[in-house]
């Protein structure tokens, strides 16, 4: 069995699907866009797409963290999902875009997911203490995310 956190969070965002994906995909303005990014290099050339890959630093919850992520599934426009792993633990980002029929504006959903297939003991202890506030400080983080996202699409669309 595969111990798993999953936290899923939404947002209107005032701005059509092709702007929202056009800050989620321009990674060479991440770093600008995203407040929680201090880093990022890309390690695959080309547009976007299947196999992309990057290395990304986070400051989160007081600590900076480097991750390799790669897209695993792309629809442009519609649906990017990520993966990252740490050690045995693996890390999916699905981000969501789902344009509003009445308006210009897009819903845009993140859902965030943590798996380890075989937690040793201190893994399964730390996941049953720390997990509850470990969700509930992810939440914040995608919050956080999401509005970035929403400013940098909204920007973009306003011009």
């Amino acid at each position: 069995m595969s111990p798993q956190h999953e936290v899923r969070v939404q947002r209107r965002v005032e701005a059509p699907a092709g702007a929202v994906w056009e800050v989620i995909t321009d990674l060479e303005r991440a770093q600008e866009r995203l407040s929680q990014v201090t880093d990022l290099h890309v390690i695959t050339p080309g547009p976007y797409a299947i196999g992309t890959g990057w290395r990304e630093t986070r400051r989160m919850m007081g600590a900076s963290d480097t991750q390799e992520i790669w897209v695993v599934d792309n629809d442009p426009e519609r649906r990017t999902e990520t993966e990252a792993r740490s050690g045995n633990t693996t890390y999916r980002t699905v981000l969501t875009l789902e344009p509003l029929a009445e308006s210009d504006a897009t819903l845009l959903t993140v859902h965030f997911s943590a798996s380890t297939p075989d937690p040793r003991a201190l893994q399964r202890l730390a996941l049953r203490v720390v997990g509850p506030l470990g969700l509930k400080l992810t939440e914040k983080a995608l919050r956080t995310e999401l509005d970035d996202i929403a400013a940098a699409a909204e920007g973009l669309h306003a011009r």
